[in-house]
C-alpha cells in the first residue's frame, strides 16, 4: 500500500482488512484507537483498492472492445453443442442471437463510456495544465459584470419618472409571498433549477464507481479531505466535499437568513424564479410586474468551470466555498454537478443516510462504496434524523400566522392551495385537540387537565386525531412543492415581527392580531419555559418562533414511517404551549436497509466501536444483512503496554464499596470517598486530570457538598478546579483557561501542580476533545452512566426490543441495550486522554462492577488487556505512584 511514511504493523493489518472487505463486497465494522492513523490507513486502504478495481475493469474493457472489434461471435459450451436447446426451450440459434446482440450492445455501451471518459480527462488535462484558460474564463466573467452593470444603468434612467401599474394595492416585494397555482397532487415535472439541469446532455455522465466517505462535523471533513491532500494519493484523485447550503452558500443575501431550513426553502425559490423569468418577460406588456429575485451565482457556464476546477484538484469546503466567490459560481450546485465523474465524494453522513437528501443531492449508491467514520452513534444519528417534535406553542402558532394568511390572500389563492392550507389547519387544530387544548387561545394560559406521558403507535394517534381520513403523504407532497412555509415566513417576517411598522389600512388591521399574538407567545415562552429542556441554541430559537411551520412539516413526514416502526409520544405538561408531541422511531434499519442493499460495501468505522453487538443486531441484521457478509476488524494501539494504566477500583481509601447506583451515589459517604480518591490522586499525577460525572446534576450535587465539607479547598491547593460549562458557546474558553493553567504550572513549579477538569458523560467533552500530553495524564470516570429507564423513550425502546429482538444468551435484549448505551459512553469518555504514539495516561475506573464479566468485556480490547482490577485503594495508589513521572513512561 502507497503511504507516506512506513506505517505501523496495524495500520497494515487495517489497509489488508479493508482492501479484502471492498473486494468481497462486505459490510465491515472496523475499530482503530484514535492515535493510530486511521484517517490515512482509510484513505491509502480504500484508495488503492479503486485504483486496482479501475485497472482490472479498463483491462476488461480492452479485452471486450477487442472481441468485438474482431467480430468474433463467441458461443457458451452449451450453445455450441448442436441441436441444444436452453432451459426455457428455445432453439440454440435463438438464444445464440440473443447472446450476441447483448454482447454487441455491450461493446456499443463501453466504446460510449470510453469516448466520455477520454472527453472529461482532456478537459481535466487541458484545466490542470493551461494557465491561461483560467484567465480567460476570469476575463469573460469581468466582461460578463460590466455589461450587467450597463444594462442596468440604461433600465434605471429609461425608468425614470415612469409610475408602474400595480394590481389588488399589493406592491412586488408582496407578490412574492401568494402561492403559485398547484397544478396536480402527481404532477411530476416541476420546474426546478436542479431537474431543469437533470436534462442536460452534458450531465448525462455516467457515474464512476466511487467512494462515499461519511463523518459528523464539517471540521471532521475538512480534516480528512487535508489528509487526502497529504497522502500519495492527493495528486490524482478526483475529490469532492458536500455540505449543506448554510456551508456552502455564497450569496449573502440568503446566508443572512441563518436558519438552515429558511436558506434551502429560498435557494429553491430563486431557481424557481430562473426559469418563470422567460415567460415573465413574454407577458411584459401586461399591467402586473412580478419582482422575482434569481440568484446571480446560478450560472450554469460558470458552475461548470467550478466543476472542473473541483475534479483537478483536491479542495476542501472553505477552499470551495473561496473558490465559488471567486468564479462567482454556487459551490453548492456546482459540487453535485461533480459527483458523477468523481472518485472519493466527501460528505456529513446525515446527508447520505436521508434518502430525501441523497436523491436530491444526486447520490446514486447502487455498486458504490460507503465508508462512514466516526460511526460510534451512527443509531442514535439515525434515529434523531427521523424523528421529530413540535410543541403546542409552535402548533398554535403555526395555526394563527396560515389563518392569517390566508385571510390576506384568499382572492388570490387558487382552488387547490385554499384545499390543502384548510387541511393544514384542520391537521393543526386537531393535534392541539389531542393535547387538551384550543387553537385559538392563547397555549401559554391554557392549563393541561390530564398531564403526564402517553405513548401511541402510528395508527392509534391519527384515529385519535381524527385525522387517519387525510392522505398525509399528499399534504407533504404539498407542503414540498408549494414552498408554502417559506411564503408563511416571508409573511411572517413582513407583518409579524415587532420591529414592523403594519400600516392601518382595513386589510392591514386584521393582521394586528397576529402582531399581537406573536408577542404574547413570546413573552409567554420566556416566562413559562420548560426547565426540562435544555437551553435552545438562538438558531432553533429562531425557527421556532418565526417559521413553526418548517417544525410541523417534519412531525407530517414522520407520521408517514410503518405503524411497527414508530411510536407517537403525547407530553403533556402544565400549559397546552408547553406540552409536546414527538415521533420517535424505533426501528432505525428500515432507513439503513436501502444503504446496505444498493451498495457494493459499507465500512462502518470508528475509534471506539465496542460493543458492536448494536450494530450488528440492531442495525445490520435487522436491515436484512447476511451474517455471513458481516466482517469485523479491532486493532491495538501504537503506545507500548506500559504507557496506559487502566484500574477497576473496587473500594476507596476507607473501605468504602464504590458502587454508585441511582439508590447510593447521593450517600454522603460515597461523594465524601470519591473525594478523598481525587486529593489522593492530585497529590501525585502531575498536569491535568479530567474526572468525568453521569450527569450535570450528580456533578453539581458532588461539587456543593465538597464545598460544605471542605474538601473542595483541599483539592483547590493542588489543582486548579475547572467545570464543564452547559453551553456550547463556553467551552472553548475554559478549554483555553485548562491548558494554560496546566502550562504555566509545569513551567514555574510551586505546590499548584496543574488542573482538575469536571466533566460529564455525553456533554461537551466526552466526544472530539483531545486532552493529549499534560492536559490528561489521568481520566477518572465516577461510577456508570446508565441512562434514565424511566425515560418513556427508552422504555419503549426497550419493550420493541424485547418483542422483535432474539434473546442473546441469559441477558433480555432490553438489559443488553441499557449496558451497550452506558459502555459506549464510556469508552468515548476514557478514550480522551491516549492521542499518539508518545502519549501516556492513567484509567481510573470508580466502581466495583466494572469488573463483571458482561461489563468488562465490553471496554475497547487494547485496553481491556491492559486493566487492573484493584479491590482496595492502597494497591491502586501504588500503581499510580509509580506512573507519576512521565520519564518512566516515554520509550
Amino acid at each position: 500500500f502507497p503511504f507516506p511514511y512506513t506505517p505501523y504493523r496495524i495500520q497494515e493489518q487495517f489497509m489488508e482488512a479493508l482492501y479484502g472487505a471492498l473486494e468481497a463486497g462486505r459490510v465491515g465494522i472496523f475499530e482503530s484507537p484514535t492515535g493510530t492513523g486511521k484517517s490515512l490507513s482509510l484513505i491509502c486502504g480504500a484508495l488503492s483498492w479503486l485504483r486496482d478495481w479501475e485497472e482490472k475493469r479498463r483491462q476488461e474493457e480492452a479485452r471486450l472492445l477487442a472481441l468485438g472489434a474482431g467480430g468474433q461471435d463467441r458461443l457458451s459450451p452449451q450453445q455450441a453443442r448442436p441441436g441444444s436447446a436452453d432451459t426455457a426451450g428455445q432453439p440454440d440459434w435463438v438464444t445464440a442471437f440473443v447472446q450476441k446482440k447483448e454482447e454487441r450492445d455491450k461493446v456499443d455501451r463501453l466504446k460510449e463510456e470510453q469516448i466520455r471518459r477520454k472527453k472529461r480527462e482532456d478537459r481535466l488535462e487541458k484545466i490542470r495544465h493551461n494557465v491561461q484558460l483560467k484567465y480567460a474564463a476570469k476575463r469573460k466573467r469581468c466582461e460578463e459584470d460590466e455589461a450587467k452593470r450597463l444594462l442596468q444603468l440604461s433600465k434605471e434612467a429609461l425608468s425614470q419618472g415612469a409610475g408602474e401599474g400595480v394590481l389588488d394595492q399589493l406592491d412586488h416585494h408582496e407578490e412574492e409571498l401568494i402561492l403559485a397555482e398547484y397544478e396536480s397532487d402527481d404532477e411530476k415535472k416541476v420546474v426546478s433549477g436542479l431537474e431543469q439541469e437533470d436534462d442536460d446532455d452534458d450531465l448525462e455522465e455516467e457515474h464512476v464507481t466511487k467512494i462515499y466517505y461519511c463523518s459528523r462535523t464539517h471540521s471532521q471533513l475538512s480534516q480528512f479531505v487535508r489528509e487526502v491532500q497529504r497522502s500519495p494519493f492527493g495528486k490524482d484523485t478526483r475529490l469532492v466535499s458536500l455540505g449543506s447550503r448554510q456551508n456552502l452558500c455564497v450569496n449573502e443575501a440568503v446566508r443572512r437568513l441563518g436558519a438552515l431550513q429558511l436558506i434551502n426553502d429560498r435557494c429553491m425559490e430563486m431557481q424557481k424564479n430562473k426559469y418563470e423569468k422567460k415567460s415573465d418577460e413574454e407577458n411584459e406588456g401586461k399591467k402586473r410586474r412580478v419582482s422575482h429575485t434569481v440568484c446571480p451565482f446560478y450560472s450554469y457556464e460558470q458552475m461548470q468551470f467550478l466543476r472542473d476546477e473541483v475534479l483537478v484538484e483536491v479542495k476542501d469546503i472553505e477552499q470551495l466555498v473561496s473558490l465559488g466567490r471567486e468564479t462567482k459560481a454556487c459551490p453548492y450546485y456546482g459540487s453535485r454537478f461533480a459527483i458523477p465523474a468523481a472518485q472519493l465524494v466527501v460528505l456529513p453522513y446525515q446527508m447520505l443516510l436521508h434518502e430525501p437528501t441523497r436523491n436530491a443531492a444526486g447520490i446514486k449508491l447502487k455498486d458504490q462504496v460507503v465508508i462512514i467514520d466516526e460511526a460510534h452513534n451512527l443509531i442514535d444519528t439515525i434515529t434523531c434524523i427521523h424523528s421529530a417534535e413540535v410543541s403546542g406553542s409552535q402548533l398554535c402558532c403555526a395555526h394563527s400566522q396560515l389563518s392569517q394568511y390566508m385571510e390576506r390572500y384568499r382572492k388570490r389563492l387558487k382552488a387547490k392551495n385554499l384545499m390543502y392550507i384548510k387541511q393544514i389547519l384542520y391537521l393543526l387544530e386537531q393535534f392541539v385537540a389531542v393535547l387538551g387544548g384550543n387553537v385559538n387561545q392563547n397555549p401559554g394560559c391554557q392549563a393541561v387537565s390530564q398531564t403526564g406521558t402517553v405513548l401511541k403507535s402510528i395508527n392509534d394517534f391519527l384515529f385519535q386525531s381524527q385525522i387517519d381520513n387525510i392522505n398525509l403523504f399528499k399534504v407533504q407532497r404539498y407542503c414540498e412543492k408549494s414552498l408554502i412555509s417559506r411564503k408563511l415566513f416571508g409573511f411572517v417576517e413582513r407583518y409579524g415581527g415587532p420591529a414592523s411598522a403594519v400600516k392601518t389600512n382595513k386589510e392591514n388591521q386584521k393582521l394586528a392580531g397576529l402582531q399581537n399574538f406573536l408577542l404574547t407567545l413570546q413573552q409567554g415562552s420566556d416566562k413559562e419555559g420548560s426547565p426540562q429542556n435544555p437551553p435552545m441554541e438562538a438558531e432553533q430559537d429562531q425557527l421556532r418562533t418565526a417559521s413553526p411551520l418548517m417544525q410541523i412539516e417534519g412531525f407530517l413526514s414522520a407520521l408517514t414511517n410503518a405503524n411497527q416502526d414508530g411510536r407517537v409520544i403525547l407530553n403533556r405538561q402544565g400549559t397546552v404551549g408547553q406540552s409536546s408531541l414527538k415521533f420517535l422511531l424505533l426501528n432505525p434499519a428500515v432507513h439503513f436497509a436501502k444503504v446496505v442493499e444498493e451498495c457494493r460495501a459499507v465500512i462502518i468505522a470508528g475509534g471506539t466501536m465496542q460493543p458492536v453487538a448494536d450494530f450488528r443486531e440492531q442495525l445490520l441484521c435487522c436491515a436484512g444483512v447476511d451474517p455471513a457478509r458481516i466482517v469485523e476488524f479491532s486493532c491495538g494501539h501504537v503506545i507500548p503496554p506500559e504507557n496506559i494504566l487502566p484500574i477497576i477500583l473496587c473500594s476507596g481509601p476507607s473501605n468504602q464499596q464504590l458502587e454508585f447506583t441511582y439508590q447510593t451515589r447521593d450517600l454522603p459517604q460515597m461523594m465524601d470517598e470519591t473525594g478523598r480518591i481525587l486529593c489522593n490522586l492530585c497529590n501525585v499525577i502531575p498536569g491535568g486530570v479530567v474526572c468525568f460525572f453521569p450527569s450535570y446534576e450528580y456533578e453539581k450535587q458532588v461539587y456543593g457538598h465538597w464545598e460544605k465539607t471542605g474538601l473542595l479547598s483541599r483539592l483547590a491547593a493542588k489543582k486548579k478546579i475547572f467545570q464543564e460549562p452547559k453551553k456550547a458557546n463556553q467551552v472553548e474558553q475554559v478549554l483555553v483557561e485548562y491548558a494554560k493553567c496546566i502550562k504555566r504550572c509545569s513551567q514555574t513549579g510551586g505546590q499548584m501542580t496543574g488542573a482538575l477538569l469536571l466533566s460529564v458523560v455525553g456533554g461537551k467533552m466526552s466526544e472530539g476533545i483531545n486532552f493529549s500530553d499534560d492536559l490528561g495524564r489521568c481520566v477518572i470516570m465516577v461510577g456508570m452512566p446508565y441512562p434514565n429507564i424511566r425515560s418513556p423513550e427508552l422504555q419503549e425502546k426497550m419493550t420493541w426490543l424485547d418483542k422483535t429482538m432474539p434473546r442473546a444468551d441469559v441477558q433480555a435484549p432490553s438489559r443488553v441495550l441499557i449496558e451497550n448505551l452506558c459502555m459506549k459512553a464510556v469508552n468515548q469518555s476514557i478514550g480522551r486522554a491516549i492521542r499518539h504514539q508518545r502519549d501516556f495516561a492513567s484509567i481510573l475506573l470508580l466502581d466495583h462492577r466494572y469488573a463483571r464479566p458482561a461489563i468488562f468485556n465490553k471496554l475497547p480490547q487494547w485496553i481491556r488487556e491492559r486493566t487492573q482490577v484493584k479491590p482496595a485503594f492502597g494497591s491502586a495508589f501504588a500503581e499510580l505512584r509509580k506512573v507519576r513521572t512521565p520519564c518512566m513512561l516515554c520509550p
